[in-house]
């Protein structure tokens, strides 16, 4: 079975930072390329960052040199290091699992950025 579990929400004031963590299972995570993508409330879901299977990363303009997006294939767990965080950064975070035609989705975790 299939399992993407997000975890390291919460709420955060401006300028803080917090570490996302998705733990993977049921599937061969090492083969898989991992992103991390948001939604907030009225808004479509956007992609914020992606880890290849090889280790390259792509970070959406909004967050380039805030946000880090890691991988450890020992563990199966992707991770989204999110630094000088902004109210607009508030959303669900979801992780995302690709390889060619299958993909599965985690089932988020809230970041609130607010004083």
């Amino acid at each position: 079975q299939v399992q993407l579990v997000e975890s390291g929400g919460g709420l955060v004031q401006p300028g803080g930072s917090l570490r996302l963590s998705c733990a993977a299972s049921g599937f061969t995570f090492g083969s898989y390329h991992m992103s991390w993508h948001r939604q907030a409330p009225g808004k479509e879901r956007g992609l914020v960052a992606v880890v290849t299977s090889d280790g390259g990363t792509t970070y959406a303009d909004f967050v380039k040199g805030r946000f880090t997006i890691s991988r450890d294939n020992a563990k199966n767990t992707v991770y989204l290091q999110m630094n000088s965080l902004k109210p607009e950064d508030t959303a669900t975070y979801y992780c995302k699992a690709v390889l060619f035609r299958s993909s599965y989705w985690g089932q988020g975790t809230q970041v609130t950025v607010s004083s």
